[in-house]
């Protein structure tokens, strides 16, 4: 029986496979993927993903115009290799954005947070730059 997943996990594992297709997206942009060797990317940065998993998600790219697929014959069976689109490009350059101001906002100075709304605070960060 599978083991159940706990409402933190199943969170975590979301933002987790939202990393993962923005991920997909920067590799497709460099040149065509295919699953067994993006297995073997994720494992290098200690990703641990099924087979199960993946190809849904390139499925799921592919259908939202994200990614093409082109089938190629290698050593006698058909490996599906995936390349971003020009709808891709477009994701991939809004999903840098937003990392971007993710990031720098993560990684300002350690300073405690007051009680401040937040549009607040981010005037005060922009004025700061």
């Amino acid at each position: 029986m599978p083991k159940k997943l706990s409402n933190e996990n199943k969170m975590l594992r979301e933002f987790f496979l939202g990393f993962v297709k923005v991920h997909v997206l920067h590799h497709a942009r460099r040149g065509p993927i295919y699953g067994v060797w993006f297995l073997g990317e994720l494992e290098r940065h200690h990703y641990q993903l099924s087979p199960g998993t993946l190809y849904p998600l390139l499925h799921s790219l592919e259908a939202s115009g994200y990614l093409a697929r082109e089938d190629r014959v290698v050593d006698g069976k058909v490996r599906k290799y995936y390349s971003i689109t020009p709808n891709g490009e477009k994701a991939l350059a809004e999903a840098r954005q937003k990392i971007r101001e993710l990031v720098d906002e993560m990684l300002e100075a350690e300073e405690p947070v007051e009680a401040k709304p937040p549009v607040e605070r981010r005037l005060e960060a922009a004025v700061r730059r």
